[in-house]
């Protein structure tokens, strides 16, 4: 899901992201998460036979799986503006739910935050689906954590957990709202189950191995989950900035100025990255 993260001024590090996952989230319907049997089995009952398509179904069919090409290919501004001319008078309600949906993931895009809201909202009201279900309560999660609403944030993902909804992105999702407050044993507590899951999930390694090194809980721990993420994807500079300055916490001035160097070659335009450079190379000196 996504949107811009929240600017990393509290510590001169780089703070856990939020979730890689939301960077290029795009809807799914197949099963990618350990649900419960019962919920499997409801997701995969065949819904109502509908009848006859009309013209105007069919239209209105084709501008919806336009816009969904359109949404893949990330031209948000493109995707939203044919979902908004679906007809949806003969829809019934899981494809008005899928309609909502893609419209609340567009609005995401795009940070119209209160728009999405209400659309995914509305998927929620008449979508039966648990797959959805789970889908839309943890994007407003996201949501809610960047914009400020961390116990809206917090009660969404409670939902999923008492449901038996578990997965490595609700419990990244719910160690970032931990770490935002401040809680940092929670939050690695909570990485550390994302990475039970998941045992190379990026956004677990990354995030907990910056809290372990900028606070100092486990500075060496930190800085080898740090090169581990950087291992799973190093052309990610948000990663190699983290491994830089897990790096600089572990001593090592040369090897956190080469990282910091290769993660300003990749996002020359990152002020975050350059103040790190800033940092390490004056200590160095």
């Amino acid at each position: 899901m996504a949107g811009k993260q929240p600017n990393r001024s509290d510590t001169p590090g780089e703070k856990p992201v939020i979730n890689e996952e939301f960077e290029s989230y795009s809807p799914t319907k197949t099963w990618k998460w350990d649900f419960p049997d019962a919920l499997r089995r409801q997701a995969k009952e065949p819904g109502p036979v509908k009848a006859k398509k009309t013209e105007e179904d069919v239209s209105s069919g084709n501008r919806l799986k336009k816009g969904m090409r359109l949404y893949r290919i990330k031209r948000w501004e493109s995707a939203l503006e044919e979902f908004l001319l679906v007809e949806t008078e003969h829809f019934n309600h899981e494809e008005r739910a899928e309609l909502a949906y893609h419209l609340g993931l567009c609005y995401t895009k795009l940070e119209r935050f209160d728009e999405a809201l209400l659309y995914f909202e509305q998927v929620l009201t008449i979508s039966n689906s648990p797959l959805w279900t789970y889908q839309c309560r943890l994007i407003l999660a996201y949501i809610y954590i960047i914009t400020g609403r961390t116990a809206l944030a917090e009660n969404e993902l409670s939902r999923l957990q008492d449901g038996g909804l578990e997965s490595a992105m609700l419990y990244n999702t719910l160690a970032y709202a931990e770490y935002i407050q401040k809680h940092y044993p929670g939050a690695i507590e909570l990485y550390e189950k994302a990475l039970d899951i998941e045992k190379d999930n990026t956004t677990a390694l990354n995030s907990m191995g910056y809290i372990l090194a900028d606070t100092g809980m486990d500075t060496v721990r930190g800085m080898r989950l740090c090169r581990k993420a950087v291992e799973k994807n190093p052309r990610n500079a948000a990663y190699l900035d983290s491994l830089g300055w897990a790096s600089y916490r572990c001593g090592k001035l040369t090897e956190a100025r080469n990282w910091l160097r290769r993660a300003l070659e990749i996002a020359p335009q990152e002020q975050e990255i350059k103040e790190h450079l800033r940092i390490v190379s004056e200590e160095a000196v």
